[in-house]
């Protein structure tokens, strides 16, 4: 795993981990403001454009991570949020180290397992991924996936780069994913859109009674991803809520 940094390293240090299909430029609009005042840490995951090696579990993943905190962030942060895959595998990290951050954000990050999803993602990724290579396509992908027309370069360069090994584990993954029962008492927020998928929702409100002392946030109008991805401001001021307690 490889890791793109912001700000002064002797600053209070920030974690923020992109999700399935994006890599470190989901959160670079955020690392900026940011910057002045922390130090920013954004992991690119396993199996996308820039890591060093395929993707194979979130577990793994999580392992990571909490390995990198341990070397080189003196074992423990200020604050750690991700989006989708990357909050499923914040989940498993808050599992195994509860105080490996003193604060979480999850945002639209899937806890309730779709097990006939996941017996369609190999065939579908096997019908679909000869067409990423197509600009058209992937123009189409990012509408529906909510990607700011300036990332969409960033979206497409991703896209082409990622083995279809690595997108039909991480698919795979994604869905069969079953929060560990041992995450209950940390500081974290939980956010979700309005318009998601009303299991995305259902995901939301479960990690809420789950996690000791959390907070929900249910943003109206908002889709998958859309908090870190389009309103990265509105994303700063969450999190800043969080880390100073005002919510």
């Amino acid at each position: 795993m490889k890791f793109t940094e912001y700000g002064k390293k002797d600053d209070e240090t920030i974690i923020l981990l992109h999700g399935e299909g994006l890599s470190w430029w989901n959160y670079r609009r955020e690392a900026e403001l940011l910057a002045s005042r922390f130090h920013i840490i954004l992991p690119i995951l396993d199996g996308h454009e820039g890591s060093d090696r395929p993707f194979t579990s979130i577990k793994s993943a999580a392992q990571e991570i909490i390995d990198f905190i341990d070397t080189c962030c003196g074992g423990s942060v200020l604050a750690i949020g991700g989006l989708s895959l990357g909050g499923q595998i914040l989940l498993e990290i808050a599992a195994r180290r509860n105080r490996i951050s003193r604060f979480f954000i999850f945002e639209s990050t899937l806890a309730i397992p779709m097990r006939v999803s996941a017996t369609l993602v190999y065939p579908s990724v096997c019908f679909s991924y000869p067409l990423i290579k197509h600009r058209w396509f992937s123009k189409l992908q990012a509408k529906t996936l909510g990607i700011p027309a300036d990332l969409f370069e960033e979206y497409y360069g991703t896209a082409i780069q990622m083995s279809k090994e690595s997108l039909s584990r991480m698919l795979r993954e994604n869905a069969v994913f079953v929060p560990d029962p041992a995450i209950k008492d940390i500081n974290a927020l939980v956010i979700v859109g309005s318009e998601e998928r009303r299991i995305m929702l259902h995901s939301a409100r479960k990690l809420n009674e789950m996690i000791e002392g959390s907070n929900i946030r249910i943003l109206n109008g908002y889709r998958h991803g859309e908090l870190s991805l389009r309103h990265p401001e509105e994303y700063v001021a969450f999190l800043m809520k969080v880390i100073y307690r005002t919510l």
